[in-house]
């Protein structure tokens, strides 16, 4: 009997340590982790369609400009599924703040170099590829556009990338990193051919002396 007693109030010690534990670990650091990443989702998303409506006008733009695909539903909910499982099954991995701090930087510079690269381009930018030349259609190569060609692009693939090492996700960082890079990688030299459709020899120009902003794509 007295082993049975002794063995619960061991047990229910445990359990009580592990439960504070827990307890602090998801009240403070998933709380502020997931709090950062909410709040980046929805200043990226509302941010970009708010600067379409100011940029083309509200009878040119549709939901299509708030960038959410079934394809992106699907990463950014495996994402926070990872995250979860994580928080549970091994905790401390959240607990590097140097990488989440790092991340959270990304997250920043990528909002600021993308919504740069709006701005800068104006009706120039659109979300959907061109592929006939409108007369309000200027090949922009100033601001943020004189050291990368597709900042706006260069801006996502640092944001994405970044959201995942603020949540000190693994997988999902070089998941994101992979499918983000690989979808520029086939978009870049398809927009690209109508450029040099509408700008001809000054668009070869500009892409000889600026690099596209995607690694290891030209």
């Amino acid at each position: 009997m007295l082993c049975l007693k002794d063995l619960q109030g061991f047990l229910h010690k445990n359990f009580s340590e592990l439960e504070i534990s827990f307890s602090e670990i998801f009240s403070y650091t998933a709380c502020r982790q997931l709090s950062q990443m909410i709040f980046a989702i929805i200043f990226f998303h509302g941010s970009e369609y708010i600067l379409a409506v100011g940029i083309h006008g509200r009878q040119n733009v549709t939901l299509k400009s708030l960038l959410i695909s079934k394809n992106y539903l699907l990463a950014m909910i495996l994402s926070f599924l990872e995250y979860f499982l994580e928080v549970l099954l091994c905790p401390s991995l959240k607990e590097y703040w140097w990488v989440s701090h790092i991340g959270l930087a990304m997250v920043v510079v990528g909002e600021i170099v993308r919504k740069l690269a709006i701005i800068t381009a104006g009706r120039s930018f659109t979300h959907l590829i061109k592929v006939y030349h409108e007369d309000h259609h200027k090949l922009v190569t100033h601001g943020v556009y004189r050291f990368v060609r597709h900042p706006g692009y260069n801006g996502f693939l640092v944001w994405a990338v970044g959201t995942q090492i603020m949540l000190c996700n693994p997988i999902s960082t070089v998941a994101f990193a992979i499918v983000v890079w690989h979808f520029f990688a086939e978009r870049i030299p398809y927009e690209e051919y109508f450029l040099r459709q509408f700008f001809g020899h000054e668009y070869e120009e500009y892409a000889r002396r600026v690099p596209s902003g995607v690694p290891f794509v030209k």
